[in-house]
């Protein structure tokens, strides 16, 4: 993959609040002896109760959330059950730090703008590359792109698919 690639990202958005802490809404922790389809059909219930049937129904889609998506968040888990939700990306005005770094290890694009102006079920176009966010197929959002390292990693699946392929970081 050279620097001048592009991930584009579409889907209709789904969206969450403020202070998502996915170590609650996405783990077996408090669902003992669950699998991840089981947790990935009940997550976010305390918050969303219909989110995880809505984005099956859709197909997929892209969770829009607000400040600190993702805080306090330490389990790679909670990437996999988003996975497994088909949850293709997700923008938020800010997320937790620990969590920011686990999606992108396991190829999960996050998008860093204001949401407060997009409506649930709204047409989303991301484009990491070029840092810009389609609402319905208007610019709405700009933000700082992703840089080609993290781009590359996101298109291989993430960290370790990545490494697997290019072990020295060569991949220009």
């Amino acid at each position: 993959m050279s620097a001048s690639n592009t991930l584009i990202t579409t889907g209709a958005a789904f969206l969450l609040g403020d202070d998502v802490n996915t170590d609650i809404n996405c783990s077996n922790k408090y669902l003992p002896g669950k699998d991840i389809a089981y947790v990935a059909a009940h997550a976010f219930d305390a918050l969303a109760p219909t989110i995880a049937t809505d984005i099956a129904q859709a197909g997929g889609g892209i969770l829009v959330a607000g400040d600190h998506f993702g805080i306090n968040s330490s389990r790679e888990q909670a990437v996999h059950v988003m996975r497994a939700m088909h949850v293709r990306a997700i923008v938020a005005r800010s997320f937790g730090r620990q969590f920011f770094r686990n999606a992108i290890n396991n190829g999960m694009p996050l998008f860093e703008c204001d949401t407060s102006q997009i409506e649930p079920g709204q047409l989303l176009e991301i484009d990491f590359s070029l840092g810009t966010l389609k609402v319905d197929a208007q610019l709405v959002q700009t933000a700082v792109p992703l840089p080609s390292e993290i781009l590359a990693i996101l298109a291989m699946g993430g960290l370790i698919p990545f490494l697997q392929k290019y072990p020295d970081w060569n991949f220009a």
